[in-house]
């Protein structure tokens, strides 16, 4: 028999920053929460892909590195007695006949109330460089994301790729690499205005319209890669000590499209209360779809009280959907 101990107010998929966030405004209601994620450790792609680099646009914050964000809403959630079980995968939601979801995972049932999905692109995974043995050095010097940016200090780093990834990578690099070049299938870059302004200004080696056609190393390091112009036979082999490819990710949400709630594209269709077409399941952040959704980590964070408030008043009715301001609270 399920115990009321087992039941949770508000079980949230996902633990990037907006289900981070959202866990934390949970817990300002004075809710039970959980928190499910895929991944080995909550905080999302900022936390797993971008812990180094510098993000621009939270408020308040003028500049912070993925990582430090995470950080600070670890702090943030530390307040409240949060739930959080990682390395578990959602594959299944359904509603039983008490009316109490109940969550399946690679793992376990979990039972809630209400549940707010918060997967931001669904499971990610790098778009990988498709040339032979390539897989042989994945675990040494080439490299689809950046853990350590210290790792690459004074060594010699090109970097594959023509978004704003691969560009703020390379002004990310510029003061801490001994050199830096970038590689581009095509002349012009896909990066924001002013990152290819100031990526224009650096030293950093521009090498286009190139595309990696073999890599050299002894099996365990790469050590050189041999370019090829685009369209044409020219080659020119460049010496590295890193190879770092971005190339972007590719993502599904998976199991949740057969959830039976409505579903655009790779997102949910949610509406101004943040409610998918099942009442009590909500989402959050760059999983939820909606007319003129802007997908920005503080959009993410400002849908996060209106889920919760609403999903609050779907556990009780005569709750208030608007509560009081969070200084009175402390």
């Amino acid at each position: 028999m399920l115990e009321e101990k087992d039941i949770y107010d508000i079980t949230i998929i996902g633990g990037g920053p907006a289900g981070m966030f959202t866990a934390f405004y949970a817990g300002l209601r004075q809710a039970k929460v959980k928190i499910i994620e895929a991944l080995p450790q909550i905080g999302g792609q900022p936390g797993m892909l971008y812990a180094e680099k510098v993000i621009y646009d939270i408020p308040a914050l003028p500049a912070i590195t993925g990582g430090q964000l995470v950080d600070n809403l670890n702090e943030q959630l530390s307040r409240f007695d949060t739930t959080i079980c990682c390395g578990e995968e959602a594959f299944e939601l359904e509603k039983n006949e008490d009316g109490i979801f109940e969550i399946q995972t690679s793992k376990q049932t979990h039972y809630s109330k209400a549940v707010i999905i918060s997967a931001g692109n669904g499971a990610f995974r790098p778009r990988k460089l498709e040339i032979d043995n390539a897989d042989l050095y994945e675990n040494s010097n080439l490299h689809y994301f950046v853990n350590n940016i210290e790792s690459f200090r004074d060594r010699t780093v090109a970097i594959c790729g023509g978004g704003d990834s691969a560009v703020d990578w390379a002004l990310t690099l510029e003061p801490i690499a001994k050199k830096v070049i970038l590689i581009h299938r095509r002349p012009q870059f896909r990066a924001q205005e002013h990152s290819t302004h100031l990526l224009a200004k650096s030293s950093v080696e521009i090498v286009t319209p190139y595309v990696p056609k073999t890599i050299n190393g002894d099996g365990v390091k790469l050590s050189s890669v041999i370019l090829q112009e685009v369209r044409k036979d020219n080659t020119m082999e460049i010496e590295i000590d890193d190879f770092l490819i971005n190339y972007g990710f590719s993502s599904s949400i998976g199991a949740m499209k057969k959830w039976g709630f409505a579903v655009k594209g790779n997102a949910i269709t949610i509406n101004s209360k943040m409610e998918t077409s099942i009442p009590g399941v909500y989402a959050v952040g760059d999983i939820s779809s909606y007319d003129g959704k802007v997908k920005l980590i503080a959009t993410g964070f400002g849908e996060a009280p209106t889920a919760v408030n609403n999903a609050m008043v779907y556990i009780n009715p005569d709750t208030r959907i608007q509560p009081m301001h969070s200084t009175s609270l402390f």
